[in-house]
């Protein structure tokens, strides 16, 4: 099936030069130039991924990932910025976007960021109703993770992720009890060398641990280890 991409940005050009590379890629797309009519698309027409530009008129970049998320909209978000501004950077990704990409940038390699995003989003098999199934689960005290079906879940609720806080958490999990340097984590989780920024690893971990932990500020679940990296571990019985 041909994923659908949205592209979202009041630059006509560079609306057109990311819609000939995406189609010329395999990539069905749709386009919108300002933030209500993104919006509107990425909720009524069920995206693969969303290229998302940060100024934009009417709503901008940020409002849009904020707004989308608060209507549980899980769709991949690759936010594009013409600022070198870490604040933004950082604020777009607490708010909910996958990726982000500084202007002016190669189109290939936006290409590339979003088969990256989306190759990781492959669901290999379908949700088995069945219990007694060869499913794999990963169990922590409280916490459940089914990689299959891109869900996790916490003292029996449904955590809403996005697709990175997912696959963070799920790498973390298979590596329970090991020390990860933010270096593994950015190589491994967003699988590419992310410009030496691992702010982008402390904003998920962040965002993890306001999922799952009762005391973010003494947290049971995901340790960080001073001057090495983080490390997920069984919480102790009191």
């Amino acid at each position: 099936m041909v994923k659908k991409i949205l592209v979202v940005d009041d630059e006509q050009s560079i609306v057109t030069l990311l819609q000939y590379n995406l189609e010329q890629a395999g990539f069905s797309v749709l386009t919108a130039s300002d933030g209500e009519e993104g919006l509107r698309l990425a909720s009524l027409e069920n995206p693969d991924l969303m290229v998302l530009d940060l100024m934009l008129p009417k709503l901008d970049g940020i409002e849009v990932c904020k707004r989308l998320r608060q209507q549980k909209v899980m769709v991949p978000i690759l936010m594009l910025t013409a600022k070198d501004d870490e604040f933004d950077k950082v604020l777009g990704l607490e708010l909910g976007a996958d990726d982000y990409m500084t202007k002016p940038f190669s189109p290939r390699e936006v290409v590339a960021r979003v088969k990256a995003i989306l190759r990781r989003m492959e669901i290999q098999a379908p949700v088995k109703e069945n219990k007694e199934t060869d499913e794999e689960l990963i169990k922590l005290s409280g916490l459940e993770i089914f990689p299959e079906r891109y869900e996790a879940y916490f003292e029996s609720t449904l955590l809403e992720l996005t697709p990175k806080e997912f696959e963070l958490l799920l790498y973390l999990a298979r590596y329970k009890g090991k020390v990860l340097t933010r270096d593994q984590l950015l190589s491994a989780v967003w699988n590419y060398d992310f410009a030496g920024d691992t702010r982008i690893v402390d904003v998920h971990i962040s965002h993890l641990r306001e999922k799952i932990e009762h005391d973010t500020r003494k947290p049971l679940y995901i340790k960080t280890i001073r001057g090495l990296g983080y490390k997920l571990e069984e919480p102790k019985a009191e």
